[in-house]
């Protein structure tokens, strides 16, 4: 790549002309044969921003990195962010921070490379679907470096990134880390009951119980997608999110606006699973189809049931995947307990730039022990799968 290349910094995705960011692989279901992630379309990120949950206000301050030749083409782009804290991540970084500031440095802001709020792996180092991608993903990895290095900051983390992205991004200074989350792998079954065909005779059974106990009280399940998801039920889902979200985390992080904006700019993309119970709805879950996969974010509720929340995140997921011919279901971060639930370990992965390098050190050598951690523990799990023996595979590439 003999070009002259630069790298421009948008604050804002209403800076962006979705036509424009459309050109990027996965970000659409145009692109053939390009796997479509539902995150990085301009849709969700315009309408994280808009709403006002990601903003400088919320500690989000836009800083997306876009790649452009001499004659201003678009051929990759980076969502980032400046960060003042480490909230609504799902990687962990406090730690480094707080050692960071102890030992008098300054760890904010730093680079967030990611989707907020979202612990799902996709692209990071997105590509013109024109461009040479192994090329322009080695020129966005080390212009993540040049600009965190330019502005002054600590940091860049690049957070639930691909393969491909992770050896482009260590292959340019950076750090590699990884995590565990569970996933739900279609191997071709035909259905709910030929999956639980592949479980062990215990398992199965007690799963079957389960979710015969969830649909008690007189509890039925609605799938909501497209022309569904109207005003009316945006207020009633979003009131279980503030519900269980306040409980959880405190202060929920995504605003009612944002709900009116996807299901404006993306509703064929949603599924709500909603479960409901003499005449109303009273708990529900919030997914994101994908070309291949169906992404579970978040649940909320204003009764509680036995088992419900494992039959609305869970079941009826894997139920969805199955009837679309969804090679899998990734139900979002930690939660051993799907394990019992045919929802299998996943190793994710993550890279950070830490500029001081006493700092950068310390980290590495962490790294390399939680790595190794990581492994240990994905094999453990992978023996108390509940799948038969020889039934556990992997899907196709």
């Amino acid at each position: 790549m003999t070009e002259n290349y630069s790298i421009r910094v948008a604050q804002s995705f209403t800076d962006i002309d979705p036509d424009r960011w459309k050109q990027l692989s996965g970000t659409s279901r145009n692109a053939e044969g390009k796997s479509y992630n539902p995150f990085i379309s301009h849709a969700f990120l315009s309408s994280i921003e808009e709403s006002g949950s990601a903003t400088a206000k919320t500690g989000w301050q836009g800083h997306h990195l876009l790649l452009e030749n001499e004659k201003g083409d678009l051929l990759g782009a980076v969502p980032a962010y400046l960060k003042n804290h480490s909230k609504g991540e799902y990687v962990f970084d406090h730690g480094w921070a707080d050692a960071f500031e102890r030992a008098g440095g300054h760890y904010y802001p730093k680079l967030q490379c990611s989707i907020p709020f979202t612990p799902a792996t996709g692209p990071r180092l997105l590509t013109a679907q024109t461009s040479e991608n192994d090329g322009v993903k080695l020129l966005l990895a080390s212009g993540i470096g040049q600009v965190t290095e330019r502005v002054g900051l600590s940091s860049a983390h690049v957070t639930f990134a691909t393969d491909d992205d992770i050896a482009a991004l260590t292959s340019q200074d950076f750090l590699h880390r990884t995590d565990q989350q569970f996933h739900f792998l279609n191997n071709g079954y035909r259905d709910h009951d030929d999956f639980l065909d592949a479980l062990s005779s215990r398992k199965r059974k007690g799963l079957k119980k389960e979710r015969r106990a969830a649909l008690e009280n007189g509890i039925s399940i609605d799938w909501l997608t497209g022309s569904d998801l109207t005003e009316d039920i945006w207020d009633q889902f979003f009131t279980f999110y503030m519900d269980t979200g306040g409980r959880k985390w405190g202060r929920p992080y995504l605003t009612r606006t944002f709900y009116s904006l996807i299901g404006e700019r993306m509703a064929d993309d949603i599924l709500l699973v909603m479960a409901k119970r003499d005449g109303r709805y009273i708990a529900g879950a919030i997914n994101f189809i994908g070309s291949d996969a169906l992404y579970g974010r978040h649940w909320g509720c204003i009764e509680d049931h036995p088992f419900l929340h494992f039959e609305v995140c869970y079941h009826q997921a894997i139920d969805f995947a199955l009837s679309k011919g969804l090679q899998r279901v990734e139900a979002g971060a930690q939660g051993e307990h799907k394990l019992a639930r045919g929802y299998v370990p996943v190793t994710t992965h993550s890279a950070h730039y830490i500029v001081h390098s006493g700092l950068r050190r310390a980290i590495d050598d962490y790294l390399e022990r939680e790595r190794q951690e990581v492994e240990n523990i994905g094999d453990y799990l992978e023996d108390h799968t509940p799948f038969r023996k020889g039934e556990r595979q992997e899907p196709d590439e």
